[in-house]
């Protein structure tokens, strides 16, 4: 008969097992971002067969911000046709240039691929029928070709394609004339292997009277949802407008704050930001500069930049004004050369300074090993050791529970209901015995910190994105899809809960064995680097108690023997 159950219970466990793994394909799986494809030739703004498919990129005059500058004409919109576009390609970027006002209209990158197992790039900056995420920078102002009453101004390149090939840096130059005669070329600079671009308008003012211009840089984007955003149960990573100023280094600016009214600031320095899941898009003008950091909404599009103090270009002079843009994935080492505070959009939460560590850590022993899932096992190796003798401490009062366990259900046939004396003749044998009744408590206590902390390095580190373990685990970033890993937490669990001593309460011992099962369920959804943190972590925990258990045997008996 017992044979008979234990063969219908374990049918039953795998039929419930393929039922929730059918479930979890039909109506568990992340929606796919739109990605825009482009033709191969790319000949004024349209492809060989005349049929394109790139993004227009045409822009609303009502988008450019107001210069303050009193002086400054009043725009006027107008309907704007699309321009040519620039085709520009690094190692690391694969842009779209649009020549009406030199805005970067689409921005992919190559070394991030959308989704695992694809060929095609992650797009971070597109402009089309489904989504808006675009950088825009220009001069406006009295004087600025970006505020005049005709539209923006329409740039020509020398080539409709620029790619870096085996150089090390690449200009990309737009130039344009007023009607008064001012020359201004807006150059675009790359870098082999950077994220960061260099802004610059060359102003070479040959008129007969002065010009005078104000530069501004402005991520826009409409609230569509965030493409790389994690299907796990917990904390969703943030997705909106980040600006630091001298009063704040790291101020959020969420989407619904910008429907209540617009943030502005003034600030020496600084930058403004568009932070999504794993990447980030990211003004930074000139450091040593003043500028007015605000926000807008225009329609349903939101629109977060700078605008630099006023530049005046006497006749016959030149003059330069610069910023830097960053578009790619959160790259620490990258963020932190591009701007002061720019690494905070890796937000670590309130635990920041153990999240901070541990992602050095992390990347440390990955530098050895070479696989991110073995840099985990490593990490929480390195942890169970740092908390080696506060974890004995637990487990040694725990096994003394264990052993004594006889005593304590002696005590409660014996006093019955009247818990007040049971629970003095308990106090008199845990002092006895030194026996910490909260010690099991402790491991669990200390490591919570650790765990939310690595929680957001693997929800946050852009470098487990679509980092493979081993077999079908390709992704650390994500839940197990198979739930192997949860189920072995799960077992484990269990196993340890075998070690620890029952719970006099029938009520909490109940409750104990159900954690469990409670566990593995909230587990289910877990990155998978996370849940195999916490399944070498038991499977730890479990060796260490089973040694101490041991020890306190082999000292019992050696007690007797004297």
């Amino acid at each position: 008969m017992d044979v008979q159950r234990v063969i219908l219970l374990s049918a039953l466990a795998l039929v419930t097992y393929l039922v929730f793994l059918q479930w979890n394909q039909d109506y568990n799986q992340p929606t796919a971002a739109p990605q825009v494809a482009f033709a191969p030739d790319v000949i004024n703004g349209s492809p060989a067969n005349g049929a394109s498919d790139l993004p227009t990129g045409s822009v609303s005059s009502d988008d450019i911000p107001a210069a303050v500058d009193p002086s400054a004409p009043a725009v006027i919109e107008t309907a704007q046709t699309s321009a040519a576009q620039v085709r520009v390609r690094t190692d690391v970027l694969d842009l779209v240039i649009d020549t009406r006002g030199g805005d970067i209209i689409y921005a992919a990158l190559p070394q991030h691929k959308a989704r695992l197992g694809s060929d095609d790039p992650f797009v971070l900056l597109e402009q089309n029928a489904m989504r808006t995420y675009v950088a825009q920078s220009g001069l406006v102002g009295r004087d600025g070709p970006d505020a005049s009453a005709d539209g923006r101004p329409v740039f020509r390149a020398d080539a409709s394609e620029f790619s870096l090939d085996d150089q090390e840096n690449l200009v990309v130059d737009l130039h344009y004339t007023t009607d008064a005669g001012v020359d201004i070329i807006k150059r675009y600079t790359f870098e082999r292997g950077s994220y960061r671009i260099g802004v610059d308008y060359l102003i070479d003012n040959q008129s007969d009277a002065p010009f005078r211009a104000t530069l501004f840089g402005q991520l826009k984007r409409d609230r569509s949802e965030d493409p790389t955003s994690s299907t796990s149960v917990g904390m969703a990573s943030y997705l909106g407008a980040i600006f630091s100023t001298e009063d704040n280094k790291y101020q959020k600016v969420t989407f619904r704050d910008m429907d209540r009214g617009n943030f502005a600031q003034t600030s020496l320095g600084g930058w403004a930001a568009f932070s999504q899941h794993y990447f980030v898009s990211a003004w930074v003008p000139d450091p040593n500069q003043t500028h007015n950091f605000q926000t807008r909404r225009v329609n349903n599009e939101y629109i977060a930049g700078f605008l630099s103090p006023a530049v005046e270009v006497v006749p016959g002079s030149s003059t330069a004004v610069s910023a830097h843009l960053f578009v790619g994935p959160k790259d620490q080492e990258q963020l932190e050369a591009t701007a002061p505070n720019l690494k905070l959009t890796v937000d670590y939460g309130w635990l920041w300074w153990i999240a901070y560590p541990l992602y050095w850590l992390l990347t440390f022993i990955q530098s050895f090993v070479g696989n991110w899932g073995l840099a985990i096992i490593g990490i929480t190796i390195v942890v169970k050791a740092a908390l080696f003798q506060l974890n004995a401490k637990a487990f040694r009062s725990m096994a003394k529970m264990r052993k004594f366990g006889p005593e304590m259900m002696r005590m409660k046939e014996l006093y019955g209901d009247d818990r007040q004396k049971m629970s003095q003749e308990m106090m008199k044998l845990y002092k006895k015995e030194k026996i910490n009744p909260l010690g099991g408590c402790l491991p669990i206590l200390a490591q919570m910190p650790v765990f939310i902390a690595l929680y957001w390095v693997l929800m946050e580190s852009v470098e487990l994105r679509h980092a493979p373990f081993f077999l079908y685990i390709q992704d650390l970033s994500v839940m197990d899809p198979y739930f192997v890993l949860p189920i072995l937490m799960g077992v484990t669990m269990f196993l340890q809960q075998k070690l620890n001593p029952t719970p006099p309460d029938p009520m909490q011992a109940k409750i104990m064995k159900m954690l469990p099962i409670i566990f593995t369920f909230f587990f289910l959804w877990f990155p998978a680097g996370l849940v195999l943190y916490w399944l070498v972590n038991n499977i730890l925990s479990i060796a260490q108690q089973w040694y101490i258990t041991r020890q306190i045997e082999n000292e019992d008996k050696k007690k007797e023997a004297s």
